[in-house]
């Protein structure tokens, strides 16, 4: 979709009522493991994902899906395997077999030792995911257009639309997100269009059609998330996640903002902060690292 239709499809008279608040991003402020905590263990593996709900209790989990050369819903960032594993090519060439076969625990080095490398961790599918964890809500990026269908296949298999939000950069690769029956995540063009609206305090006159939106909270040198912006969003009953926060003073400023949920590497970082600021009680991995210290 063109920026100038974007903008007019979100256009809205002033007064007109605000969205009402889906029940998976209500609840704030949520923890959520960037592709599961990439900075705790392997990005986008069962293994992080277990470890992220497990060990510092994560409220949700953020994930990266492609589609394999014979049509197979994967989790994983890149357009390759090469970063993550320790073979080459690219998704979208390789069968899912053969992407079965490479280690995607060996890149991660952890503290220099390695330590996931050997331990059979692969490249998951979403059905995998789904059903290792059936009652974890999940924000699923789609990377290309071509995953959409085997990820709603599979979200309609386990009957999760009511804890999954369907996320992805450009509406391009969304042409299916308006059949979709769960929460929607906003793509660019409709941030980029509620932004310059807001940027020209007039927000006010134009309605972001997503029940949340997962931005950065710089993008180049343009801050793009201040506590103005948040407000205006929550005034149309959007919530606000911001990603990729790794830094203590930065999600302790984000939570003064009112910010719905922050998304993170470290979970470890984020539980501890959450627990100073909210009395969220620690999860085992806090307690067993407090002990351990």
């Amino acid at each position: 979709m063109e920026l100038s239709a974007a903008i007019l499809a979100g256009f809205a008279p002033f007064g007109a009522p605000a969205r009402t608040r889906h029940a998976l991003v209500a609840r704030a402020p949520l923890l959520i493991a960037h592709r599961g905590g990439a900075g705790l263990a392997p990005e986008n593996t069962l293994a992080a994902f277990t470890q992220a709900v497990d060990s510092w209790a994560a409220d949700m989990i953020e994930l990266d899906v492609r589609a394999t050369a014979d049509g197979r819903c994967v989790v994983i960032h890149d357009p390759t395997i090469d970063r993550t594993t320790d073979g080459t090519g690219a998704v979208a060439a390789l069968p899912f077999a053969q992407l079965r076969e490479f280690d995607a625990g060996s890149r991660f080095a952890g503290d220099g030792s390695f330590p996931f490398r050997g331990r059979g961790i692969t490249v998951p599918t979403i059905e995998e995911i789904l059903e290792a964890l059936p009652s974890t809500p999940l924000t699923v990026e789609v990377k290309t257009g071509a995953a959409q269908r085997p990820l709603f296949e599979a979200i309609a298999k386990f009957g999760a639309a009511g804890r999954v939000i369907a996320a992805g950069m450009y509406d391009k690769d969304r042409t299916m997100f308006r059949t979709y029956g769960g929460a929607i995540s906003g793509s660019t063009e409709q941030v980029r269009a509620f932004y310059r609206f807001h940027v020209l305090r007039l927000a006010r006159f134009w309605r972001l059609q997503a029940d949340v939106v997962q931005v950065p909270e710089f993008h180049e040198a343009r801050r793009i998330v201040t506590q103005r912006l948040i407000r205006e969003l929550h005034a149309q009953g959007v919530a606000v996640h911001v990603w990729t926060v790794n830094f203590e003073s930065d999600m302790q400023r984000l939570l003064d903002w009112d910010c719905d949920g922050i998304i993170s590497d470290r979970p470890d970082m984020l539980c501890r902060v959450l627990h100073q600021r909210v009395g969220r009680p620690l999860p085992p991995g806090a307690a067993s690292a407090a002990r351990a210290g």
